[in-house]
């Protein structure tokens, strides 16, 4: 375009005062700023007007992209542009772009094409723009697009961010397949700051990959006539994804912002906040996360047929301590988890929790969490019987020493499963938990005995039987008797020495099938509890 050493614009390009304003800002690296001085009317998403002093044309902004004249001596080319309004389409699809490029607080007439192109660092700063479609851009460095409005979606879908991708307080808008943010496959080396947004659509992250922490903090996330607001499949966040409240800046108790577009950290005690909120389903299938999965203060607003889906999803800590759903289903269906950080507030009720095999190891419940109420919760999560939740919840109490709960939990489940037997084996059933509690209160098998054992002695006391040969029994002992006929298999030369009739023989055989009854239930229920050790 130049000759060497030479850096003024082709005659044809015919540049507008602003436009050449721009070009030799380009060239020392500083701002060409095209403010007016009202805040009103510097607004990009406001009513008024701008007139042609703010007018840049796409086609002169690529050029200074693409092909731009050499810098000044002793400066750096940067494309920095403040408060313009920039006409037609800006394509650069395919290109590679050495400059650093900011544009700040401006308008785009039409959509942003970068496609396959290359940028070291692109922020696009408070502007309004009808849409972005950069499918398959590459950074070195950052891509910002903060407190930006785009009308009609923004397509990242297999973009590769050198550092961190930047979405603070933006508001996106659905595009005409229904999503606001399309980045399947995308891969963002640093962080994901989505804090504060506002996205009206799905947004779309299937097998996306972030090499640290993804942060929607105080988002907004609404697409309630469709399907899902967040679409995350098989999405890695190396540390944590942060679903929750985020302090308000102008709090005075929010940390200061970082610049330059830091505005939300998570809020302490006292802090104004916003909440995250989902208005729509939100699918995390698959996903990795090296941390944690963190819901603290989310609201989930969702329809009857909607789901909060978290199946197989793999994280060493999930902090489920958001609002409960009142509509809609939470499905932990194969999740594995190390520590489960919940409360009781924060589950859905009957019907509306499905975590067949949800494996976790620690339960860390935050605030008043009984044990009966955790069996409510596993009760919600198994409208029919199914007993790997009892099971799981069990290996977690007793891991961390509670073995009476466990055996709870574990007695819970016996009446749970006896519900679904036929009538003899309810009937067994019954009996099992009237007497000895499946044998995880094997005490009381202990205490009929003893009741058993001073009614038939006293029986036999007022009514001794004669002896089944005379001169061969052995010396009455009425307290013996009536031992020997409780105990199963023990002989204690007392049983077969006497010849009950009448109402003495059905004594009899009430305490010998009361022993059998008794000794079968406690054998019952130790070989479970060796089962589960």
């Amino acid at each position: 375009m130049t000759e060497p050493g030479d850096g003024d614009a082709p005659a044809d390009l015919q540049l507008t005062s602003a436009e050449w304003s721009m070009w030799q800002a380009f060239r020392n690296g500083s701002t060409c700023d095209l403010h007016i001085g009202d805040p009103a009317r510097d607004d990009p998403h406001g009513q008024h007007l701008w007139g042609p002093e703010r007018r840049v044309r796409a086609r002169v902004v690529a050029l200074l992209l693409l092909d731009g004249p050499p810098p000044q001596p002793g400066r750096v080319s940067a494309l920095k542009i403040t408060g313009a309004y920039i006409t037609d389409t800006l394509d650069v699809a395919g290109g590679t772009i050495k400059p650093f490029v900011e544009l700040r607080d401006c308008r785009f007439e039409a959509e942003v094409v970068l496609p396959e192109s290359r940028f070291t660092t692109l922020r696009l700063v408070n502007c309004a723009i009808p849409r972005v479609e950069a499918a398959r851009l590459h950074t070195e460095g950052d891509l910002h697009l903060p407190r930006c409005v785009v009308h009609s979606g923004i397509r990242l879908t297999d973009a590769h961010i050198g550092t961190d991708l930047m979405l603070n307080q933006a508001v996106v808008h659905k595009d005409r397949q229904g999503r606001s943010i399309m980045a399947d496959g995308m891969t963002v080396a640093q962080d994901l700051q989505a804090e504060m947004m506002e996205s009206y659509g799905e947004l779309s992250l299937r097998g996306a990959t972030i090499g640290v922490s993804l942060s929607l903090r105080g988002s907004r996330l609404s697409n309630p006539f469709g399907r899902r607001a967040l679409n995350a499949p098989q999405l890695t966040v190396e540390r944590t994804l942060y679903l929750t409240a985020a302090g308000l800046a102008n709090s005075p108790f929010s940390s200061s912002a970082t610049p330059p577009y830091g505005i939300a950290h998570t809020p302490s005690r006292g802090t104004r906040m916003q909440r995250f909120e989902c208005e729509g389903g939100m699918r995390l299938d698959d996903g990795r996360f090296g941390d944690a999965v963190d819901f603290e203060h989310a609201r989930f607003i969702m329809e009857s047929d909607q789901e909060l889906s978290l199946r197989r999803i793999q994280t060493p800590e999930l902090r489920f301590l958001g609002e409960r759903p009142q509509r809609g289903r939470v499905i932990l269906s194969g999740a594995r988890v190390v520590n489960l950080v919940d409360k009781s507030a924060s589950w859905p009720g009957l019907g509306g929790l499905w975590m067949a095999g949800f494996a976790y190891e620690t339960l860390i419940p935050r605030g008043h969490f009984p044990l009966s109420l955790r069996l409510q919760w596993v009760a919600a999560a198994t409208p029919e019987y199914a007993p790997e939740p009892y099971e799981m919840l069990a290996t977690s109490l007793r891991t961390t020493g509670e073995d009476s709960d466990a055996r709870e939990v574990l007695l819970a489940k016996q009446r749970r499963r006896r519900e679904t037997l036929p009538l003899a084996a309810k009937a067994w059933g019954f009996l099992q938990d009237w007497t000895v509690a499946y044998g995880y209160r094997p005490g009381r098998a202990a205490v009929w005995m003893a009741i058993l054992w001073a009614i038939g002695t006293l029986y036999f006391s007022m009514s001794p039987p004669p002896p089944l040969k005379a001169g061969e029994a052995p010396p009455w002992n009425p307290y013996l008797y009536a031992l020997d006929l409780l105990l199963p298999v023990i002989d204690l030369n007392q049983g077969a020495a006497w010849k009950p009739g009448g109402g003495a023989q059905w004594a009899a055989a009430i305490l010998i099938l009361a022993g059998w009854v008794l000794a079968t239930t406690v054998a019952a229920g130790a070989s479970r509890l060796l089962r589960r050790q």
